[in-house]
């Protein structure tokens, strides 16, 4: 375990530079939505100058070093079935009650509601130290995807418990606030996400590997980017791109990721490219690389993906809710039909291909559009809601015999 990050001096109540807290079962080099963002907010809070202590499960690859501003405290944890890399955070009992005592921060940020994430509210209620936490994953929806339906209802009744004994909850879309609200959640603040316009940017364009794709320049081509599992919805995305390829031959197909149902895939679509998991500069320039970006998920809390593929240009197909309501018009930077419309999806996919010169325009637009949305506006707002949280009220009761 690391020593207590240092403090810089304060500046009066409200702008004093805190210490956080940050507890999550997944922080990078893990590739995924939740990963990718608690990162972009660490980074964030510490360019301004907060400490964070960032609490998660342990990884042999891990390849964090602590500075005086960040220190890394990890717990034990096992694999999640099917998902490699990723671990459930499994602190042994008293563990987390002790670190927090030991640290003493201001605010307990709680970026995941797993077997971690309920350690860490319940030793921060403990001690009475204030709790927020972040709606990332609309678990009680996986449930029928993993063949657990049933548990639905009790999942809901978890994350409704876990989130109400917080200061505040932050959530990354507008709809899905109100759905959660209907459900009983509260205190729920809007957080948004940024894009990263340096990073995933037209200009990466790599002609080598549109090579290794059996592509030219003038060669269309289509990609996937995310998780290859049952809740991404990919066998909608791939039958969208086939049906769009009767109209347009030469359409390629290029699935980046990794996941439970990537062999199942392979297996089944023999002709779409599979790329595997990538990374940084490299997923980048996978992204650059595409025209096109079709994505059929119907699961997302948000969609990081989404303003990834518009800042790098492509002309993104998606439904319309998350990440696709809040960032594209129909037609004009991008194609969004009604969410959970398959007929709809497949007619926008063939739309999409049948006018290059239109979807050049819209592709110019998606860019511009993700210009708008700087990842510092986000950290701002973040940091003002975890000042909020540090000296708000609890939310209802631990109560042990719970669970």
């Amino acid at each position: 375990m690391g020593t207590t990050p240092n403090r810089k001096a304060t500046f009066g109540s409200y702008f004093k530079l805190m210490h956080i807290a940050l507890v999550t079962e997944t922080y990078p080099p893990e590739v995924n939505g939740v990963a990718m963002t608690n990162q972009r907010l660490v980074r964030g809070l510490l360019a301004k100058g907060h400490a964070i202590s960032l609490i998660k499960p342990r990884r042999s690859d891990s390849g964090h070093a602590n500075s005086p501003q960040l220190r890394i405290h990890e717990v034990f944890g096992i694999p999640i079935p099917n998902y490699a890399g990723l671990k459930l955070g499994l602190p042994f009992p008293g563990e987390l009650k002790q670190l927090l005592e030991t640290l003493q921060p201001d605010l307990v940020h709680i970026a995941t509601e797993g077997p971690l994430g309920f350690s860490a509210l319940r030793a921060a209620r403990n001690l009475g130290i204030p709790a927020s936490s972040t709606f990332h994953t609309n678990f009680q929806d996986y449930c029928a995807n993993y063949g657990a339906a049933f548990v639905a209802r009790s999942m809901l009744a978890y994350l409704r418990w876990f989130h109400n004994s917080c200061a505040l909850t932050t959530v990354p879309d507008p709809s899905l606030i109100k759905r959660l609200s209907k459900e009983g959640i509260e205190r729920l603040e809007m957080l948004g996400r940024g894009a990263d316009t340096t990073l995933f940017a037209p200009s990466k364009r790599c002609l080598r590997l549109r090579e290794e794709w059996g592509a030219t320049d003038e060669t269309p081509v289509a990609i996937y980017v995310g998780r290859a599992a049952a809740e991404k919805n990919i066998p909608l995305t791939l039958k969208a791109w086939s049906r769009a390829r009767r109209f347009c031959p030469d359409l390629k197909m290029v699935l980046v990721g990794d996941g439970p149902v990537r062999k199942k895939l392979e297996r089944q679509w023999p002709e779409v490219h599979f790329a595997g998991m990538r990374f940084d500069e490299d997923l980048a320039r996978h992204y650059a690389s595409a025209d096109y970006f079709i994505f059929g998920s119907t699961s997302e809390t948000f969609g990081n993906v989404v303003i990834e593929a518009m800042a790098s240009g492509l002309a993104v197909l998606t439904y319309d809710y998350a990440a696709g309501r809040q960032f594209i018009q129909d037609e004009k930077n991008g194609f969004l039909p009604p969410l959970g419309d398959e007929a709809a999806f497949m007619r926008k996919a063939i739309q999409m291909v049948l006018d290059p010169a239109a979807c050049a325009v819209q592709r110019k637009a998606a860019r511009r559009t993700a210009e708008s949305y700087p990842w510092q506006a986000t950290i701002d707002r973040f940091e003002d809601l975890l000042r909020e949280a540090s000296r708000g009220q609890q939310g209802q009761p631990l109560i042990d015999a719970a669970f």
